[in-house]
């Protein structure tokens, strides 16, 4: 097996195969014991490598998505947040809302798990082969400013306009300065009907025209927004406080912090 071994790694380093190397010794020793024909043996290596090139794109659409790896579905805790329908967010997981270039908005106070469950759509997302981009709102704005400065603004603006996914974290926690509402109206527009976006934000709907600062692009950009979009209203505790703990006098203890 080794002097094969030997043989082979070459050929498959130059068809770009050598994932086969992985598994070829314990599937040499499967179908010597299971008595496959060649053929077998063939589709059972060629599977093997096909699952791994797969896993390996999953694993590069999640860096490049910016992902925390622990903010997945699996990981949401809804027995803490019962105003959170796992039906709906089932329903929302499976992307519908992606293909046909919606957009979901998650709204609610602070600590309730907005972040979580937008970073976990986005998760499902790439499992399902789509790209997706997660960024804070106001960390994209600042980025695509700082564009203007070395003339990169349409590079920086096309990485955000690319995915089929869009994040936009803490949508209205930080004041938009100019130019940051006619950069934000920018993105909304032109991923308009093309692309989806998963918004979170600790404002209501209604509040965030005064966001924006100018009545004329808040509303040419919250109807565009909003046209196409699922708005889920989640409310409850905030779950950082309830489970922060400190260590007092040797003791952990829960302590509530305010929101």
């Amino acid at each position: 097996m080794d002097a094969m071994m030997s043989q082979l790694t070459p050929h498959l380093k130059s068809l770009r195969l050598s994932g086969i190397l992985e598994t070829l010794e314990s599937r040499h020793k499967q179908a010597r014991d299971e008595q496959w024909t060649h053929v077998e043996v063939l589709a059972r290596l060629l599977e093997d490598e096909v699952a791994r090139r797969a896993q390996k794109q999953l694993a590069l659409r999640v860096r490049r998505a910016n992902l925390t790896s622990t903010k997945t579905l699996e990981a949401f805790d809804f027995t803490f947040n019962p105003t959170v329908s796992r039906q709906q967010v089932r329903a929302l997981a499976a992307c519908d809302f992606v293909r046909h270039h919606g957009n979901v908005i998650l709204c609610g106070p602070t600590g309730v798990g907005k972040s979580h469950l937008a970073q976990a759509l986005a998760h499902e997302a790439c499992l399902l082969g789509f790209t997706a981009l997660f960024v804070q709102t106001h960390k994209m704005l600042q980025h695509l400013n700082g564009g203007r400065a070395d003339g990169s603004y349409e590079r920086r603006l096309q990485s955000y306009l690319r995915p089929d996914l869009l994040v936009l974290d803490d949508f209205g926690l930080r004041p938009l300065r100019p130019p940051g509402p006619e950069d934000l109206y920018e993105i909304i527009d032109a991923r308009y009907e093309t692309g989806s976006i998963v918004l979170t934000s600790n404002r209501a709907p209604a509040e965030w025209a005064e966001v924006f600062h100018d009545p004329l692009l808040a509303s040419a950009g919250l109807d565009r927004l909003l046209h196409h979009a699922e708005v889920l209203v989640m409310t409850g505790d905030s779950y950082r406080a309830q489970h922060r703990q400190v260590s007092l006098d040797g003791k952990t203890e829960a302590v509530t912090v305010p929101t």
